[in-house]
């Protein structure tokens, strides 16, 4: 046999264990990224039941996205949700929207940059009224909890009632999506 020296011994067994350590810590972070990724895959939300959903959850800012809104107005607007002065059970608000150079054309005559907003959630179904005169209805939302959002989104329709709609006038689909 050959004389190793031990240092030289000592040296190489120090190396060898340092590496072992090295390879198990690797193992142990790549299977803990593995079942952390598959949890992740498997975990689903769990929300409270839509149906018991109080209107106390939809308190706060919000924003809209309209799918081809009538001639004038935009694309995006800005809604603010709080409890009803007289119905504690029931919404109040504020839509805001820029109606830009479109603001005083006959097309959007109904519509103002500040509407009111009043109505209820109702087993999951959120519906609105607007007014932006304050006094007629220019506007109605209908629209339901996005399944898995836990109330973060709403998809649905927006109906032009204003004195400006056309007759014919489509429902415009709307996405509702909380802001932080």
């Amino acid at each position: 046999m050959h004389n190793i020296p031990n240092w030289l011994v000592r040296s190489l067994q120090s190396t060898a264990l340092v590496l072992a350590c090295y390879a198990v810590q690797t193992n142990a972070i790549a299977q803990t990224a593995a079942a952390t990724a598959a949890a992740t895959k498997d975990q689903t939300v769990i929300c409270e039941p839509v149906k018991t959903m109080l209107a106390e959850r939809l308190f706060g800012d919000w924003r809209v996205v309209f799918t081809k809104p009538p001639a004038g107005l935009p694309t995006q607007a800005l809604m603010h949700l709080e409890r009803h002065a007289q119905f504690s059970e029931s919404l109040a608000g504020t839509l805001s929207r820029k109606l830009g150079l479109a603001k005083d054309s006959p097309a959007i005559a109904g519509h103002s940059e500040l509407a009111l907003l009043a109505g209820d959630l109702e087993e999951g179904l959120l519906l609105l009224d607007e007014s932006s005169d304050k006094v007629s209805i220019t506007g109605t939302w209908n629209g339901e909890m996005v399944p898995g959002s836990c109330g973060q989104q709403f998809k649905g329709m927006w109906k032009d009632t204003s004195s400006s709609a056309a007759p014919d006038a489509h429902d415009v689909p709307f996405t509702l999506t909380r802001l932080p």
